[in-house]
């Protein structure tokens, strides 16, 4: 019996040994930063003199803060509209891309291009494209329809529409992603719904979707995940208006962060935000038993 625990042990020891680069790491580079922010949201500090503790008065001035309020409804709405154009986009583009076409691979990687071009880059051609007197959006709306196009980014009812449109052009993850779930279903399993009889659609509401709502689920919790985030866009081509109608909660973050020093709101406002996204993605994974199919798995 003592030679047994010792093998165990020393197993046990062995497989830590292994983990204990990664340990080390998330201690580094997560644990520390997230208990330090924590520390400092009860705090006031400017980067110049030491952090003074002030309990909970971040606490209690940030939900009575419109400029905060604003950063959150923008975030909620942007979140509300952006998470499903994204998965109906990525879905819909992987679906036409999953066929047996000539040129497919070309495609694929134009499709899949602005995903991999420079942040910076493809947000000044957009704000090129959006500018309301000669950017090429209203220059061709002009010459085609005969419309005059809005100001876009320079105006508050387009402003934020504006960026999600750029945002589900720039999707290309979510297609690669659906793609490589739509070519790991079985090819079985269509073959028997066309002996059935099944037509297109009937295959893919009750073939696809059921096979695929594991990678919906992870890409759903990327996408929640990225539109918390959701800051070079506006940064770049906004700066979070006109009249804070693109100011997001990372905008919001910065701002008070970098530019104001104010620090400990800033750490606050990011752990309001860490919770929101943590929150939804435990919702989310607790109730994937309801709708999320897993192949090989029996019912119990």
């Amino acid at each position: 019996m003592f030679g047994y625990k010792k093998v165990a042990f020393r197993e046990a020891m062995s497989g830590y040994l292994f983990i204990l680069p990664w340990m080390i790491g998330f201690a580094v580079m997560t644990g520390y930063p997230l208990i330090f922010n924590i520390y400092l949201s009860f705090t006031k500090y400017n980067l110049i003199r030491p952090p003074k503790f002030i309990g909970l008065g971040n606490y209690l001035g940030l939900f009575s803060n419109a400029i905060f309020l604003q950063s959150l409804k923008v975030t909620l709405m942007l979140a509300i509209i952006l998470v499903p154009l994204r998965i109906v986009f990525g879905l819909s583009t992987a679906l036409l891309l999953n066929t047996k076409l000539r040129g497919l691979s070309v495609y694929r990687l134009i499709y899949y291009l602005p995903t991999i071009l420079a942040g910076v880059a493809i947000t000044i051609l957009w704000r090129w494209i959006y500018h309301a007197d000669f950017g090429l959006l209203n220059t061709e709306l002009r010459s085609i329809f005969g419309i005059q196009g809005p100001a876009w980014i320079s105006s508050e009812t387009w402003a934020l529409p504006s960026l999600i449109i750029m945002s589900v052009w720039a999707g290309g993850a979510s297609m690669l992603i659906f793609l490589a779930g739509l070519q790991s279903i079985p090819t079985a399993l269509y073959e028997a719904a066309r002996i059935d009889g099944a037509s297109i659609f009937v295959r893919f509401f009750y073939v696809t979707l059921p096979m695929l709502t594991p990678t919906i689920l992870f890409v759903l919790i990327m996408e929640i995940i990225y539109s918390f985030s959701f800051f070079l866009e506006p940064y770049i081509m906004t700066g979070g208006g006109p009249h804070y109608a693109t100011y997001t909660m990372a905008l919001n973050i910065y701002q008070s962060g970098i530019m104001f020093r104010k620090l400990g709101y800033a750490a606050l406002m990011s752990l309001v935000l860490f919770a929101m996204t943590i929150g939804i993605s435990i919702v989310l994974l607790r109730t994937s038993a309801k709708w999320v199919f897993y192949a090989g798995e029996r019912e119990k």
